[in-house]
């Protein structure tokens, strides 16, 4: 079985959506995920599972619609998937401090006329690469402050996406290691 991981877009922010990670880790393994773990509670998924990316995406988003009520995308990534975002990362050399660095996970590839457009912005000292299903992120400043969102790749590119800090995604590769 791969081992893969789930991101969780929009939940236990600011008070709004709440779920529990460990009712989200029973639900994961009521359809049917193995060695299921959970990392801090904004939604991130750890799990062995043999199906496709897409079709967990899917199942995910319509167990949490079904025992949650709420609409959430999900994206999910391999191990191995993770690992080439980890290794291509093209700010890693910018700097030492991982605060700096974001990574945005898009649901799938944009259109080329989307992500030619979107390649014009200049929000500097902030910057951002854009490769295959993935943005990288370097802020200057604090994130929230930046215009580099996820809503801002979201209606630029016209895809899914969600956000993770350099940390999280390390946090992320780190626990895929562990079974």
């Amino acid at each position: 079985m791969q081992r893969k991981v789930g991101l969780l877009r929009g939940i236990n922010v600011g008070g709004k959506r709440k779920i529990r990670m460990a009712d989200l880790k029973a639900m994961c393994e009521k359809i049917g995920l193995k060695n299921v773990q959970t990392y801090i509670q904004s939604g991130n998924l750890i799990f062995n599972s043999d199906r496709k990316n897409a079709e967990l995406e899917n199942a995910l988003e319509k167990a949490i619609a079904e025992k949650f009520g709420y609409d959430v995308p999900v994206i999910v990534r391999r191990e191995n998937e993770l690992e080439n975002s980890i290794s291509n990362n093209p700010f890693i050399e910018k700097t030492a401090e991982l605060k700096r660095l974001h990574l945005t996970f898009l649901k799938e590839e944009p259109i080329l006329e989307n992500l030619e457009k979107t390649r014009t912005y200049n929000y500097e000292p902030d910057q951002f690469k854009i490769e295959d299903k993935e943005v990288f992120i370097y802020c200057e400043g604090k994130y929230h402050e930046s215009k580099l969102t996820n809503n801002f790749f979201e209606k630029q590119l016209k895809v899914g996406a969600t956000t993770r800090n350099w940390r999280t995604v390390l946090k992320l590769s780190e626990l895929c290691k562990k079974e």
